[in-house]
């Protein structure tokens, strides 16, 4: 089935990361267009698809992940400035008829992404 799914695994705690802010966000037409805001359940992942069937597009996207207020609501990285506040990842979807899915690895000072399955 095609669609676009997420999540986010907090590497310093070794758990999932619940309550997370998320924004999808398309790229690639004349006006950045923000599709979806959501936040993530206490798997660590968004309750429904970001993308599926209809909407589910090929183009340039891009996931905002807003991983410093998740950190600092549990007593980690608690300095005046973040050194991950807000964790950008730009992608492609060039097959609709795909699953994308695009997991987070983060700590408060480093993160990894993939094409999972």
């Amino acid at each position: 089935m095609s669609k676009l799914t997420t999540h986010i695994l907090d590497t310093y705690h070794g758990t999932p990361a619940a309550e997370v802010s998320i924004e999808l966000w398309r790229l690639d037409t004349d006006e950045d267009s923000l599709i979806l805001e959501t936040s993530t359940n206490s798997d660590g992942r968004t309750d429904h698809p970001l993308l599926e069937g209809g909407s589910f597009e090929a183009g340039n996207y891009e996931l905002l992940f807003k991983i410093g207020p998740y950190f600092e609501s549990k007593g980690v990285a608690s300095e005046d400035i973040r050194f991950l506040d807000t964790i950008p990842i730009r992608f492609g979807i060039s097959n609709p008829q795909a699953h994308y899915h695009v997991p987070l690895l983060a700590s408060p000072w480093s993160y990894s992404t993939y094409r999972g399955s």
